[in-house]
């Protein structure tokens, strides 16, 4: 029987299947045999090896022999120690310890991204498909720290590319600020799996980067947009519809500055309503940076 190729309609259909699984997080496909990817990526040239055939095995072969009633099974080889890349494995202090050392030893922002590019202790390396570090003037007075990538930011390798990027670009403007007077990061520079939120552990071991980002860029006002932005940066424990609109001090090397927590614009497509109170927000923010404030 002759085979058809698909029409142009069902190409189509599958290309979106395979698009939603993708943004959904989906990065392999299943197998007849598990398989370690993380482990591979580490040993590249293991994946150029043709793959052995499954073994077959026969009807005739004889099976093992259980043990007899009141014998004890034999004892099992315990399992190897599943990683997630060599310096993934570690443990959630040590990440957190190597990051803090390796953020110190950035002397710039170059620097700083350069490391992050290298850097294994966050298991979210691996599953991004980019670092998204950062995008603006480093030289800007005022800095705006998101709390991860989207998709569309995993895909462009800059953050707030998406929906929310452009509605955080339209509240800017209204203000008088652009990408151009304006610097913009996250406190973890990697998309999670399904736009999850980031768990605490992965926000620990990112902290010493976004901290030193700030260090290098040395603002004047910073933004926190959303909770996990301000709770990191300022360590309050109110969530952000209590802690809009404050500012808390914020501790630099050589001087204290002010950051402003205000809502997360994906928060405010979501809730549109609230975007009154971004409004007072942003307004806010330009009478600080007027010196009105």
């Amino acid at each position: 029987m002759t085979m058809m190729a698909p029409s142009t309609e069902a190409q189509r259909d599958l290309i979106a299947y395979l698009d939603f699984h993708s943004e959904a997080g989906v990065d392999a496909v299943l197998d007849e045999r598990p398989h370690d990817r993380f482990g591979e990526a580490e040993a590249p040239e293991a994946r150029s090896e043709p793959r052995p055939a499954p073994r077959r095995v026969e009807a005739s072969a004889p099976r093992p022999s259980l043990p007899a009633r009141g014998e004890a099974p034999p004892a099992r080889a315990p399992a190897p120690a599943r990683t997630f890349g060599q310096a993934a494995s570690a443990k959630p202090d040590e990440a957190a310890t190597d990051a803090r050392a390796r953020a110190r030893e950035a002397q710039s922002l170059d620097a700083l991204e350069a490391i992050l590019k290298d850097f294994e202790s966050c298991p979210l390396r691996f599953t991004a498909k980019n670092l998204v570090f950062a995008d603006g003037n480093p030289a800007a007075r005022v800095m705006f720290v998101g709390e991860a990538p989207g998709a569309d930011e995993d895909r462009i390798g800059k953050p707030f590319m998406g929906r929310s990027g452009q509605l955080l670009d339209r509240m800017m403007k209204a203000i008088g600020l652009d990408r151009e007077t304006a610097y913009v990061a996250n406190i973890v520079p990697w998309r999670p799996p399904g736009n999850r939120n980031p768990t605490p552990q992965e926000v620990s071991v990112c902290k010493p980067f976004i901290e030193r980002q700030i260090e290098l860029v040395d603002p004047d006002l910073i933004v926190c947009l959303g909770s996990p932005s301000t709770q990191t940066l300022t360590g309050t424990k109110d969530g952000i519809l209590k802690a809009r609109g404050r500012f808390f001090p914020y501790r630099l090397p050589s001087r204290e500055v002010r950051a402003l927590a205000t809502l997360h614009p994906a928060y405010l497509l979501r809730q549109p309503v609230q975007k009154r109170l971004a409004w007072r927000d942003f307004r806010l923010l330009r009478a600080a940076l007027d010196g009105k404030a």
